[in-house]
């Protein structure tokens, strides 16, 4: 069975870890990975690679930047050329990216099955271009595999139920392979001169925030304002913008260059708190009992605000200058994002059309804090 493996921006590829560990060891399975180029930079991409210890891609289309509708187009019209060419069984593809996008939208042109990995998931915000990807790739997906509970009742409430399957966060599964190597290796706090829970964490990336120079600006005078080295890696994108409008960031704000998968892991575990916009940092931030603040008016990672390790703040500075002492969240952390073994059934579904069972005990280890 040939497997296309679609990735493109950097969860993709910490997403593609897991599953590409077992269907590279499963025997009759044969996986090719496709990288679109989306995120081309060294540091976003194959630095990821290299350290996540990701064979090189099969193919790398190369797109590069572009706006929404010139990246997408240009990502469809380079897939369809590797699609016909390698003829795969089914495709892969994951998120909410332009890559996810394009990837689904010509394996379903050309009548190739598809897969979409953490289908379901809603912010119920259409004015962000990731809730426009995620609705269509699962309109056109043939398998729905999704990573919590409530995207099989998002699924079910848009009439998709014999093609969904629950399998758990394939974040999860990464995070738990890689933590303790990462503790072992990372030199970041040293680097930068950083005490473990005496500095909080920022990212910020989405076009929310980066292309909209007032918010943006907004955004950088509230975070002068708060009394606490804050830890910046700074994306590419929103480097773009901050030159672009000429917003300086001041404070104890302290901008880095991007950093590896190793390095953000040990700096999210050792943070005293986290804000963010993005998913992925919000549900490690919950793996790891880091209080987080997202950056955002919605978010698609609800169960994580409802669990109560995660507030919505939007861009209002009083609600960032408000939360950002006194949310200090301490109840459990109940697992519903599964086990850590989403690879292994996502590997089992493809082959046999059906995921192994939950695995209880793993369920309560990570509640009784095997991270801590």
């Amino acid at each position: 069975m040939k497997v296309i493996s679609v990735v493109g921006a950097r969860p993709e590829l910490i997403q593609a870890m897991p599953v590409s560990r077992v269907l590279r060891a499963a025997p009759g399975l044969r996986e090719i990975l496709v990288h679109t180029g989306q995120h081309y930079d060294y540091r976003m991409s194959q630095g990821f690679l290299d350290e996540l210890g990701l064979a090189a891609p099969d193919y790398n289309l190369g797109v590069g930047s572009g706006s929404q509708a010139a990246q997408t187009a240009d990502i469809l019209r380079r897939m369809e050329a590797v699609l016909e060419s390698e003829r795969p069984d089914c495709v892969i593809v994951r998120g909410d990216t332009n890559s996810t996008l394009a990837g689904a939208l010509a394996a379903s042109k050309l009548h190739i099955p598809t897969v979409h990995l953490e289908a379901g998931e809603r912010s119920f915000d259409r004015q962000m271009p990731e809730e426009i990807n995620r609705l269509v790739a699962d309109a056109v997906a043939d398998w729905h595999l999704c990573a919590s509970q409530a995207a099989v009742r998002h699924l079910a409430a848009e009439g998709h139920t014999a093609s969904v399957c629950w399998v758990g966060d394939v974040m999860l599964d990464a995070l738990l392979f890689y933590l303790r190597p990462a503790r072992s290796t990372s030199t970041i706090l040293s680097r930068l001169g950083l005490q473990p829970g005496r500095y909080a964490l920022l990212t910020l990336h989405r076009a929310a925030a980066t292309a909209d120079p007032a918010r943006l600006r907004r955004l950088a005078q509230a975070l002068a304002q708060l009394h606490e080295t804050i830890i910046f890696p700074v994306h590419p994108r929103t480097q773009t913008a901050l030159a672009q409008f000429d917003i300086q960031l001041q404070g104890q704000v302290r901008q880095v260059e991007p950093v590896g998968y190793f390095d953000m892991l040990v700096l999210e575990e050792n943070a005293r708190l986290i804000a963010t916009d993005s998913g992925g940092v919000q549900r490690e931030a919950y793996y790891l009992g880091r209080p987080c603040l997202t950056l955002r008016e919605t978010t698609e990672w609800v169960e994580t605000v409802e669990a109560g390790w995660n507030r919505l703040v939007g861009f209002d500075e009083r609600a960032l200058a408000e939360a950002w002492f006194s949310f200090c969240p301490a109840g459990p952390r109940p697992p519903i994002y599964g086990d850590g073994a989403a690879g292994q059934r996502i590997a089992e579904f493809l082959t046999r059309g059906a995921p192994i069972e939950s695995r209880p005990a793993a369920q309560a280890e990570l509640k009784l804090g095997v991270l801590s």
